[in-house]
């Protein structure tokens, strides 16, 4: 089997490749770079095939996935920086939901899968009850509305379509909640987050494997993936990293959202229903504290080595 993987200088795409590396699948990695060098934990993703791609030329997009003759796509390339996004719309909705349909179109005249990462913001954000994935769309935000819009664009094009929501993700290859955490305790000695916001952290690592089990089998439709575990607030999150971490000298207080201001809205419920996983077969993620405390290894691992 070979797979496109699109965004692999990110969190997700290097986590995917690697795992596919892993199991000897081969990967076809694309981002707008012309040349990618990304090593870490472990497998160089460079040892498989690299083309640089801007997933907003619909040209570009066929010509580059047909002739990389693929049984399938993994979409992880997107627009993610949810406060910038407001300040530019137009940009957010053609990589997240222009971006989207082009791979979409051509997955269905290929007649090849595709995989498409989404997020709890195409929810409203309200409530206490965990979202199902087949709850409607009440976006927030540019972000939230834009990556809905590549949700629809993958149903109305693609039949073999996998589209798998996430949250609070974090990964070694990329900017995180955990090390931006984990920076500031270098500088600061208390800090203040927020509690009133509550849902479940996604490792990268975990996810890869999940996507790598999923994408080869015919069980197609919408997932809710996070790390099991009980659902925590970011200040509860904080707190836990830097238990974890070792760091004793931080003093973290609650605020509210509306206390601490964020250019863009977030989701006050992102509880997210995840037991199609196992409904349909698929061992779920482990729980985030497991998942955090491997991360965190990784992360003083590769500080003492660099």
């Amino acid at each position: 089997m070979r797979y496109f993987v699109t965004g692999v200088a990110g969190q997700l795409g290097h986590d995917v490749m690697n795992e596919l590396a892993k199991r000897g699948i081969e990967g076809v990695g694309t981002d707008l770079k012309d040349v990618y060098s990304g090593v870490m934990d472990g497998t160089p993703v460079t040892t498989m095939p690299y083309v640089g791609m801007d997933i907003t030329d619909a040209e570009a997009v066929e010509r580059t996935i047909r002739a990389a003759n693929v049984d399938g796509v993994i979409h992880c390339a997107a627009w993610t920086a949810v406060d910038k996004a407001e300040e530019l719309p137009e940009l957010v909705h053609k990589i997240n939901a222009v971006g989207t349909e082009n791979i979409a179109k051509v997955c269905e005249e290929l007649d090849i899968p595709m995989m498409y990462f989404s997020t709890d913001y195409v929810f409203n954000g309200n409530g206490t009850r965990p979202w199902e994935p087949d709850d409607a769309y009440e976006p927030l935000g540019v972000y939230g509305k834009t990556k809905a819009e590549g949700e629809v664009a993958v149903k109305e094009h693609v039949k073999k379509f996998f589209i798998l929501r996430i949250a609070w993700v974090f990964g070694v290859n990329g900017k995180n909640f955990i090390k931006t955490m984990l920076n500031l305790a270098k500088t600061h000695d208390h800090l203040r987050v927020v509690n009133d916001q509550i849902g479940t952290p996604t490792y990268t690592y975990d996810l890869a494997r999940l996507v790598v089990d999923m994408i080869g089998t015919d069980k197609y439709g919408i997932y809710h993936v996070t790390n099991e575990g009980d659902y925590i607030s970011w200040y509860d999150f904080a707190k836990a990293i830097f238990e974890t971490a070792g760091v004793t000298n931080m003093t973290v207080d609650p605020v509210s959202s509306e206390e601490y201001g964020a250019a863009a809205k977030r989701p006050y419920n992102s509880r997210m229903n995840r037991s199609k996983i196992v409904e349909n077969g698929f061992t779920p993620l482990p729980d985030w504290r497991d998942a955090l405390a491997r991360y965190v290894a990784i992360l003083k691992e590769n500080e003492e080595n660099a």
